[in-house]
């Protein structure tokens, strides 16, 4: 065989023995995901350190993949190359970040509100994580940690039999005006504002509902004005915006240029240029 066609070929599993077998067998059927070594030592009746060891013997033979320290994935056993291999992002994110959920663009592209393609996953946690990027088993994290009394408005998706949470609909479009960042940046925010109010989610009361709670009230500002710009029926919910947003100006998008056109109406400084539904 070609040297360098021995070079690209995936790397094959290696050979256990009947015990370690019999103890991975039992592992994989009293685990779902990713599970710390902990996990494994309690449910092998092994001590601490003992479990470690064998875990990472494992993982070097290509029947576990670590996440991260500390937190393995069995490796299904139809992987053609075991050791590239790389849990749902979504559930290591679970496993990693909880309490969290899958939110901003990457809950935008699960419910059809966008067709742009995101690399990062976004996830909001109630979990104090200094770094808010993070590449795990060659996937980016973006994070935002929050309060958990902001941990609300989520729906189950199950992800390789893993329950995982993502933000409902209209939570998605709460999040993403209180923070444009996380929808990637207020222009995609606009398209996706559209085709939630155009599509089957639409729920105009839930959607206020969700920004009280929350309690920006730089949200209201962002949504009226969006709502007018693109051309959207809903007069009721104008008027709510109007009744409910604070004083002082803010950014329509907080990432964006520090000076802009600035909008009485809505208390906004106008700071990047929103298509209306003429343009």
């Amino acid at each position: 065989m070609d040297r360098n066609a021995m070079l690209l070929s995936p790397a094959p599993r290696l050979g256990i023995n009947a015990e370690n077998r019999h103890r991975l067998t039992r592992l994989i059927r009293h685990v779902t995901g990713p599970f710390t070594v902990a996990d494994a030592a309690k449910t092998l009746g092994l001590d601490p350190m003992r479990g470690r060891r064998f875990l990472a013997y494992l993982a070097a033979r290509g029947w576990l993949a670590r996440v991260q320290p500390g937190l393995y994935v069995a490796v299904p056993l139809d992987a053609t190359d075991p050791a590239a291999w790389r849990e749902d992002p979504w559930v290591v994110a679970t496993s990693v970040f909880a309490p969290c959920y899958i939110g901003g663009w990457s809950a935008c592209e699960h419910w059809g509100l966008t067709d742009q393609l995101f690399r990062d996953v976004v996830v909001v946690t109630a979990r104090w994580t200094r770094h808010r990027k993070q590449t795990i088993q060659g996937t980016p994290f973006r994070i935002r940690v929050v309060s958990t009394g902001r941990m609300f408005g989520t729906r189950i998706a199950w992800r390789a039999g893993v329950r995982v949470h993502v933000s409902d609909p209209t939570r998605t479009i709460v999040d993403v005006l209180d923070d444009p960042v996380l929808g990637g940046g207020i222009r995609h925010v606009a398209d996706v504002l559209r085709e939630w109010f155009a599509g089957e989610h639409r729920e105009d009361q839930r959607l206020l509902d969700y920004a009280e709670r929350l309690g920006n009230r730089s949200v209201y500002k962002r949504l009226g004005f969006l709502v007018e710009r693109l051309g959207i029926s809903a007069p009721e919910l104008l008027a709510e915006c109007k009744q409910r947003m604070s004083t002082g100006f803010v950014r329509l998008d907080p990432s964006g240029p520090p000076r802009g056109r600035r909008v009485k109406r809505w208390n906004l400084i106008a700071n990047v240029a929103i298509r209306d539904h003429g343009e």
